[in-house]
């Protein structure tokens, strides 16, 4: 029999349409984590939330930790220093190591989902 104390789940009910992130950067640049695994490994975090983009200033982000992202709805476009360039659309995947330098754009809006191995709230 184990002696081993049960761990719980989180849980954020319709996070894509009802979690609000705040303003992170320029006046349309949004960001915020739902969830950091940071309390029950320290050592190796790894934290998730929401990305979202209104048309306007691009924004200009060199990544000191790795990430993965999701398009959940609208449009980016994506580009980094090595001249590779995405139009992003809902579906897309990517990963972006540390170290890269990412320019997000749209002409309208996006929204994405981020998994990054960093400390909740170190973006």
């Amino acid at each position: 029999m184990s002696t081993e104390k049960p761990v719980s789940f989180s849980h954020h009910a319709a996070a894509q349409s009802t979690f609000k992130p705040p303003l992170i950067a320029n006046e349309n640049a949004y960001l915020g984590d739902l969830f950091s695994s940071e309390k029950n490994d320290p050592d190796k975090p790894v934290s998730c939330g929401i990305y979202r983009l209104e048309k306007g200033t691009p924004l200009v982000y060199t990544y000191t930790y790795h990430e993965m992202k999701i398009i959940l709805e609208g449009e980016f476009e994506i580009s980094d220093g090595t001249g590779q360039s995405v139009h992003a659309k809902p579906g897309d995947v990517f990963y972006f190591p540390k170290g890269a330098v990412i320019t997000f754009k749209t002409n309208t809006y996006g929204l994405a989902f981020y998994t990054g191995q960093r400390k909740e709230g170190a973006a």
